[in-house]
């Protein structure tokens, strides 16, 4: 299902044209439902810090995790409170919940539990964004708020809007979905405030955003020893697996065999044990976060830090201090 989905969608397979009419239907709807938050229909809740919603306007990853990850870090250093709301996809949830180091992704979602493992950021996540970020602001003592993939969530009301391209894909076959991979039409972009590329080229009006790794890390302490020579096999469930893959073959790797799961998947220590039976696994951060507990010694995940531009950080900031 998801290579025929690939194919639609990023490499003009036909059969988008059969799925064009319920395209059209989604883009009725979804534009509807936006122009009534923007008319005053529905209403949009304003919480009493600023909020800074980083999203997309495609179905998929496309490095909000990183990017998030990089905002706390960069608020943090300049004496910023920042506290983060999710949705907490995949996760059951009754509410709003306050995250801690007891919840697991089966918990709270697989990116909310990356996010807190790296950086211990105050963090609630829940169905309905408004109330996790009144719950931030009422027991976070937060002095500005980080929205995780909240740009199609308008009941909650936002100061500074980024969207984030994955610049090997970019928008596909530029169609809504089904037929293509858009959460919204391209002009959605020309409303926000950055529009952040993932690796690749970007035009004048877009900033560009890399992923840089650095060394492996085990998953257990009594880890074995791994170097790049080493034959592995490889695992991703993200949004765009090949990026990852192509990211060990530049590292030096010599990728044995290559498993593509769906992103958010959980997964079970019976079927990583047959993909991986004699080489050391690696895998992602956000893979690995959900294997910890069944986790072997030869395993190893492959962190990542977004780096942006000096002047995305300055302009970010600058447009902070005066909502401020």
């Amino acid at each position: 299902m998801q290579g025929i989905v690939h194919k639609i969608w990023y490499q003009n397979h036909w059969l988008q044209w059969l799925l064009w009419p319920l395209s059209w239907l989604f883009g009725l709807i979804s534009g509807f439902r936006r122009m009534s938050f923007l008319f005053g229909l529905s209403k949009q809740h304003k919480v009493s810090v600023p909020v800074i919603i980083v999203g997309n306007i495609t179905a998929g990853g496309s490095g909000k995790t990183p990017m998030v990850i990089h905002l706390i870090e960069l608020l943090r250093a300049k004496g910023y409170t920042p506290g983060v709301v999710s949705r907490g996809y995949g996760a059951k949830i009754e509410g709003v919940v306050s995250v801690t180091e007891d919840h697991t992704p089966e918990d709270i979602g697989d990116e909310p539990a990356m996010i807190f493992a790296r950086t211990k950021v105050p963090m609630i996540v829940g169905a309905k964004r408004v109330d996790a970020a009144q719950a931030l602001i009422n027991t976070c003592n937060v002095n500005v708020i980080i929205s995780d993939d909240g740009l199609q969530h308008y009941a909650l009301g936002r100061d500074i809007e980024i969207a984030i391209i994955d610049g090997e894909r970019r928008l596909g076959n530029k169609k809504l979905i089904p037929a293509g991979p858009l959460r919204e039409p391209v002009s959605r972009l020309s409303s926000v405030d950055f529009v952040i590329v993932n690796g690749g080229n970007t035009s004048k009006t877009e900033f560009l955003m890399t992923l840089e790794p650095s060394a492996p890390i085990a998953l257990k302490p009594d880890h074995k020893t791994l170097s790049a020579s080493d034959s592995i096999v490889a695992m991703a469930g993200i949004g765009n697996p090949q990026r990852f893959f192509n990211t060990l073959t530049q590292l030096g790797f010599n990728c044995y065999q290559k498993y593509e799961f769906a992103d958010h998947q959980i997964y079970h220590q019976d079927e990583l044990l047959k993909v991986a039976v004699d080489k050391p696994l690696m895998m992602t951060e956000k893979d690995a976060i959900k294997c910890r507990q069944f986790a072997q010694s030869n395993w190893w995940y492959l962190p990542v830090a977004a780096r942006l531009t000096p002047k995305f950080d300055a302009k970010l900031l600058q447009k902070l201090a005066q909502i401020t």
